[in-house]
């Protein structure tokens, strides 16, 4: 693609996935289904929104994680090739983990799996395509499960005994996003009776996970072109009170805006548990 700069519009508008209440528990698998199973359960239905341009028109008094559920940071990595896990592991987390003691205020941080994404056909093995339904990544059940999960018994409940968050560090990989950005929900605009539990179903286990139901309410944001040096932090979960964004919502989506030769998205979003 032309390296041209071409002025963003404030305002874009998408057809996003939704689910459709039924009254049935939607699944997804997080590998390949077995034989006449589908990948995802439930059926979904899209709605037209819009999605503004946060670079533009954000709203008043800006974006941050506790108040809206995201915020993006300027940061480039020490890692500029994110093909080798190990180097991922040595590398990244130690960087993520300060980053985000730094940017969220926490006093510990757990950081407790990654996933590469690449918007391709043709993707490397353990790579995954940009998620183009609604979702958040953990519910209020699954949250402190985590915790459990990656934590020793003892530890886990006394860390549980206080403030506990979910954060995604979220990044493009190689190049500047193009096609399949990311739309976020203002957390301000959920309202609990959006939220449908989903299952996760994994080789080994079943995890949970939020699907959203449509809400004319929903205020919807991106980040256009995002560069390898700016990451987006998302709330997934939080044990905070009422004043604290919980969680949040988003969605990879098809931007009206792209150009017809636009570069596949490639991003890693590393995951975290933070104690405060």
């Amino acid at each position: 693609m032309s390296d041209i700069v071409v002025e963003q519009p404030a305002v874009v508008e998408a057809a996003l996935n939704y689910l459709v209440a039924t009254g049935e528990k939607p699944a997804t698998y997080a590998y390949e289904p077995p034989a006449g199973e589908p990948q995802r359960s439930g059926v979904y239905r899209t709605q037209r929104v819009n999605i503004v341009n946060a670079r533009v028109s954000p709203p008043p008094g800006g974006l941050s994680l506790d108040r809206n559920g995201f915020e993006l940071r300027q940061h480039a990595s020490a890692l500029s090739d994110f093909s080798d896990p190990a180097a991922i592991e040595r590398i990244y987390y130690p960087e993520a983990e300060a980053l985000l003691k730094r940017w969220t205020g926490a006093k510990r941080v757990v950081i407790f799996d990654h996933t590469l994404r690449d918007g391709q056909a043709a993707r490397a093995s353990g790579v995954r395509e940009p998620v183009k339904f609604i979702h958040n990544d953990q519910t209020f059940v699954s949250g402190p499960r985590r915790v459990r999960d990656h934590l020793p018994p003892h530890d886990a409940a006394e860390l549980l005994k206080g403030r506990v968050a979910i954060v995604n560090l979220w990044r493009p990989v190689g190049s500047t996003v193009e096609s399949s950005p990311l739309a976020l929900c203002d957390a301000r605009s959920i309202s609990l009776t959006d939220l449908v539990p989903s299952d996760l179903i994994y080789p080994d286990k079943i995890g949970e996970t939020y699907a959203f139901v449509f809400n004319p309410r929903h205020r919807w944001y991106y980040f256009p072109l995002m560069s390898p040096e700016e990451v987006l932090l998302l709330k997934i979960y939080d044990s905070a009170g009422d004043d604290v964004a919980r969680l949040t919502a988003h969605t990879a989506f098809d931007d009206p805006s792209s150009p017809p030769d636009a570069r596949a998205r490639r991003s890693i979003e590393l995951r975290s548990l933070l104690f405060f």
